[in-house]
């Protein structure tokens, strides 16, 4: 066991001195995941990869039970993905300049670089696909709004990097024909 996989196992047991040692060191690497999905956002951004490692970090704590280092991140990736589409929906609104329209996703960018109408639409083809299948939908996340690696990503799902190849090129195909037929 990882040191963090002992101190998830203790904070979920209660241990609030386990809760206060494991922010350090998982610290790091979850500002490196958000400084990779802020990189490049426009210049004078409200929100920065600090601002989003805490707030993300603020959405982890509390009631959650994880039962590893690889659910830990996988639940940060999804909190992340969440602040990123509640900022994306905020600046869509009327009185923040918002003229939504729909825009089908050819490929998949740098989130930062998404207009916020398209990250709406992403998100609404991503609620429909995890229902579809919930572990290819994971896949998605872990890679578009985490922005980790093939590699890391398959890792963190306790499967092959050819598995996840696999996915997430099915996957891709998948949320570009659901975004292009609500278009």
């Amino acid at each position: 066991m990882t040191d963090v996989t002992q101190l998830l196992a203790a904070a979920n047991r209660g241990d609030q001195l386990a809760a206060a040692e494991l922010l350090p060191l998982v610290y790091e690497e979850l500002r490196q995941l958000a400084t990779a999905k802020m990189a490049s956002e426009k210049p004078g951004h409200s929100l920065d990869a600090t601002a989003l490692v805490h707030e993300a970090y603020l959405k982890l704590v509390g009631d959650r039970g994880f039962n590893d280092r690889q659910h830990f991140f996988r639940v940060a990736a999804e909190a992340m993905r969440q602040i990123l589409v509640d900022r994306a929906r905020r600046r869509l609104r009327v009185r923040h300049g918002g003229d939504r329209q729909r825009v089908g996703l050819s490929d998949v960018a740098s989130f930062a670089e998404t207009p916020p109408d398209d990250v709406l639409a992403l998100d609404e083809a991503l609620t429909r696909f995890t229902e579809v299948d919930p572990q290819k939908a994971e896949l998605v996340k872990l890679r578009y709004f985490a922005g980790l690696t093939e590699q890391d990503a398959a890792d963190a799902l306790g499967i092959s990097r050819a598995t996840a190849s696999r996915n997430w090129t099915f996957a891709r195909a998948w949320l570009i024909q659901a975004m292009e037929s609500v278009s």
